[in-house]
């Protein structure tokens, strides 16, 4: 991950954000121009060390600089260390100044189509092809990649940045700073629907809104369904994997991570600082609690207290599960065990009958 620029010295990275250099000449500075990992990092690139499982690759990196959490030793490292609370962080931060998408060109670009009611804010960017509805409020600063569409009555927040193919439909609002990857709609219908006596289906109109608060960021090819009333809302932070389903109704709670092809049924409440790792499934009108965690693949069918660890399905206590999962492992000796004792049994039994 490269700088299009010349590069930042180290010590001025260090500045930025307030962190300590250990072993580099007073006379001297490591210029940086990119970020990488370990094994591809080079004498220009700066990297981190956050798992003392990878301490001997870090004693034979190139790169110019190794950022090193504060008590992780530095001994062996050939190269000066970027002292900082948490080098995962402080990597992810220092990257930022190295690498962001490019935007489309400042402006408006002659083929967007834009309704003469929409409010368009200052210094937008609005790429080829963009379509944006009656109505329609776009805040300052926002980029619209080629092919975006948003429907009549939404409103855009200042700072968004909106990536080709994003549909946004109507009356949906984005708070500011959110960011919204490729393919995915906000605010398609809720899937509702009530049984007619002759056994078809009559579709619930779906006139409910959604509200994305600030600096959510939501991956590609996620949908994110508007209720039939009363709205969808993902509250400030929370960040969404691809291909994630998120139901009428959801509520999803501050800085919450939604892991790829999560699935939230409809009326469901998530709360804040969540994780559900990938694939888990929510069903519909359940509470899970804040600071729950859920690892991949689990089901979750009944609320969730806060503060939980629950695995499997359906879900259970992390420490339940792992325990039934070792002892799955045990079930064919078990079987061919149990399968012996019938048969000695069945013998005893025909030696000696019961009267």
């Amino acid at each position: 991950m490269t700088n299009t620029q010349s590069g930042h010295a180290l010590r001025e990275i260090a500045a930025a954000f307030g962190y300590a250099v250990e072993g580099l000449d007073a006379t001297a500075d490591a210029m940086i121009t990119g970020v990488a990992g370990l094994d591809d990092a080079g004498p220009t690139d700066l990297t981190f060390l956050s798992n003392a499982r990878y301490a001997a690759k870090a004693r034979a990196t190139r790169a110019a600089a190794v950022i090193l959490s504060h008590g992780v030793s530095a001994d062996g490292i050939p190269c000066p260390v970027l002292r900082a609370p948490d080098a995962y962080l402080a990597f992810a931060q220092v990257a930022q100044w190295f690498y962001q998408s490019p935007l489309p060109p400042p402006g408006i670009h002659p083929t967007a189509v834009i309704a003469p009611s929409a409010q368009i804010g200052q210094e937008v960017r609005i790429g080829p092809y963009v379509v944006i509805g009656a109505g329609v409020v776009l805040g300052d600063r926002a980029a619209l990649y080629p092919h975006t569409v948003v429907y009549d009555g939404a409103r855009i927040g200042d700072d968004c940045v909106l990536h080709a193919h994003v549909v946004i439909r109507e009356q949906v609002e984005l708070g500011r700073r959110v960011i919204v990857h490729n393919h995915v709609t906000v605010g398609c219908d809720g899937f509702g629907y009530a049984k007619r006596p002759d056994g078809r289906w009559e579709k619930i109109p779906q006139g409910g809104r959604v509200i994305i608060e600030d600096d959510v960021e939501i991956g590609a090819g996620t949908q994110i369904d508007r209720a039939s009333v009363g709205e969808t809302r993902i509250r400030r932070g929370a960040k969404l994997d691809n291909l994630v389903q998120i139901g009428h109704a959801v509520e999803v709670g501050e800085d919450t991570l939604l892991c790829a092809q999560v699935g939230i049924a409809g009326s469901a409440t998530i709360g804040s600082r969540v994780i559900l790792a990938g694939q888990v499934g929510v069903a519909g009108h359940l509470t899970i609690g804040d600071g729950v965690t859920a690892l991949a693949q689990s089901g979750i069918p009944n609320d969730v207290p806060a503060g939980r660890q629950v695995a499997g399905y359906p879900a259970v206590d992390r420490r339940q599960w792992l325990r039934v999962s070792a002892a799955q492992a045990k079930l064919p000796d078990l079987l061919k065990y149990i399968h012996a004792l019938e048969a000695r049994l069945a013998a005893l039994e025909k030696a000696h009958p019961t009267e």
